[in-house]
């Protein structure tokens, strides 16, 4: 297996290679650009929320096309992040627990097996800019920019743009919205936890405090409550804060997409929008509701790069999930798509519709955990390997909010409808709920005999997908982090080797799997895919790392 993964990215990198050197005729290539909110519903006007106050989405709706039934790999960042980035479930890749680099006994960085790369590496080794900003959290990574293998962008951090891209060098550039974030929803200072009030947060507090002060259009009284939250003024006051910051962020993509146009590129750009998660809420965030697993998703072509199949302004109701966008984005980029990709392409006229969508929760912070969910069009089954754990268990970081807190004390009093109630109960074996009559996933079914073919029928089809992506939580993560490390520390990436060949300059790495950058004198990091020219007197300098190692010493040559 591990032989065919190489074969597979070999052919990959070196195809993308000859696309960009081997013809004296540039291909052209569109723009793309990810626009990616954190802790998101489809809390946006377009989608039907009639409270949301989103114009700039709605307007790029207006001309894209609305994807309604867009579900991530989990509930939490760091394992959707990780399944967005590789187009592969983050059980598969051992970054299925929330999060590693902040494990009680220990963090860690997950090691992928090594033929993956992240899809925006593949885009770089075929000639596309790849830049971020300062958000990575990706498990092999950390949180935030410079904690990640070099190979995967061009550049990262803050004011990162595609203006430092090459003349005519097509870029992908990916863009997160932090000011939706869950810690934007959280009470001033003083509502805190005493514990949690220590410089980081502090920090973080007032940055979301900035934002939030710029317009709040949304009152608490004007929220509509599903049925699973009681009527309280903490419940209203942090749901209405939330839609002041989306119609925040909103403005934020306006201002982007507008600098877009003035750098005339808006013709020449695909913009896709969505977000990591669902709600940085209780009951939505870390669960495997569609409260935690739904996003919006929005994909805008400029006319020269619209496919014949798309309407400008239509919705399209095919379930979509996070691992398919990697070979989408590759798709778009006219880049091959590597065989150990688990998601497919589905703007492919060639693609079948998905019948199910699968997603799993694991730790989360202190918590330990272990579920696994599959979702057809109208049924959604859930299984839990910890049912005497509630949804609604205390957790440091979000017990920051002041309605959870509230919604917890409210349930021990008994002042909460059975309804209300349920997040704070075990979660039991197994889940069935009928998606059609039930939305909102508030009625059991698994126990009901009139439904147990659907139950054994989604059942089997868990079991299948299991077994075919691998799950790494079968084996404890104590375990799972010893086989990573090398006598108990991350493994170090040997240096890479420098050799001529003739007039070309070779660059070899001794591990299997690793990436490899270089520069020339002084010039810019490029990430390495075949033997390349260079002059005499020209002084390489070069660094290899294999995703969830460390960085090797950089080993330099003068020619």
């Amino acid at each position: 297996m591990s032989e065919f993964f190489v074969r597979s990215l070999v052919r990959n990198v070196l195809w993308g290679f000859l696309v960009v050197v081997g013809s004296l005729q540039a291909i052209e290539r569109p723009n793309i650009l990810l626009l990616m909110a954190e802790d998101m519903s489809p809390r946006v006007g377009a989608f039907g929320d009639e409270i949301a106050v989103t114009p700039n989405l709605d307007a790029l709706a207006a001309k894209g096309v609305r994807y309604t039934h867009t579900f991530t790999t989990a509930g939490v960042c760091a394992p959707s992040r990780s399944a967005h980035i590789m187009g592969v479930n983050q059980i598969s890749l051992g970054a299925q627990h929330m999060r590693t680099s902040e494990r009680k006994e220990g963090g860690y960085k997950t090691v992928p097996p090594a033929p993956l790369k992240a899809y925006p590496e593949l885009l770089r080794a075929a000639g596309y800019y790849t830049f971020t900003d300062s958000k990575l959290d990706y498990q092999f990574s950390g949180t935030l920019a410079g904690s990640g293998p070099m190979s995967i962008w061009s550049d990262e951090g803050f004011r990162t743009s595609w203006r430092k891209r090459a003349s005519g060098q097509p870029f992908f550039g990916f863009i997160n919205f932090n000011v939706t974030h869950e810690s934007g929803t959280f009470a001033p200072l003083g509502a805190w936890p005493e514990s949690f009030l220590h410089f980081k947060m502090q920090v973080i507090r007032a940055v979301f405090e900035g934002f939030q002060k710029d317009s709040e259009p949304v009152a608490p009284e004007g929220v509509v409550l599903p049925p699973y939250y009681p009527d309280i003024p903490s419940v209203r006051t942090e749901i209405a804060r939330h839609y002041n910051n989306i119609h925040a962020m909103d403005k934020q993509v306006g201002a982007l997409l507008m600098q877009l146009t003035r750098d005339g590129l808006a013709d020449d750009t695909i913009v896709i929008w969505t977000t990591d998660h669902g709600d940085g809420l209780p009951r939505a965030k870390r669960e495997l509701f569609d409260s935690g697993l739904r996003v919006p998703m929005i994909i805008y072509w400029p006319e020269k790069w619209r496919p014949v199949s798309v309407k400008a302004g239509a919705p399209d109701e095919r379930m979509i999930s996070f691992v398919d966008l990697a070979p989408t984005v590759l798709s778009l980029a006219g880049v091959e798509q590597p065989e150990y990709f688990q998601g497919r392409d589905f703007l492919s006229v060639e693609t079948p519709p998905r019948r199910y969508i699968y997603a799993t929760r694991d730790r989360i912070d202190e918590v330990m955990d272990r579920q696994r969910a599959v979702r057809d069009r109208r049924f959604k089954y859930i299984r839990s390997w910890h049912p005497e754990v509630s949804g609604g268990h205390p957790l440091a970081f979000r017990d920051i909010q002041v309605m959870t807190r509230d919604m917890r004390a409210l349930w021990k009093a008994g002042k909460l409808s059975p309804v209300q109630a349920r997040w704070f109960e075990s979660v039991g074996r197994e889940q069935l709920y009928d998606l059609h009559n039930d939305p909102h996933e508030l009625t059991n079914l698994a126990k009901n005999p009139a439904w147990r073919h659907e139950l054994e029928r989604l059942r089997a089809a868990l079991d299948e997908w299991l077994e075919r992506v691998g799950d790494r939580s079968a084996q404890p993560e104590a375990e799972m982090v010893e086989a990573l490390l090398c006598e108990g520390e991350p493994c170090v990436t040997p240096a890479p080797q420098i050799q001529r060949d003739k007039n070309h300059v070779v660059l070899k790495s001794t591990v299997v799997g690793a990436s490899i950058v270089y520069r020339l004198d002084d010039g810019p990091w490029q990430v390495y895919t075949d033997p390349f020219p260079a002059d005499e007197g020209t002084e390489i300098s070069a660094h290899a790392q294999r995703y969830g190692w460390r960085l090797s010493e950089a080993v330099n040559l003068e020619l």
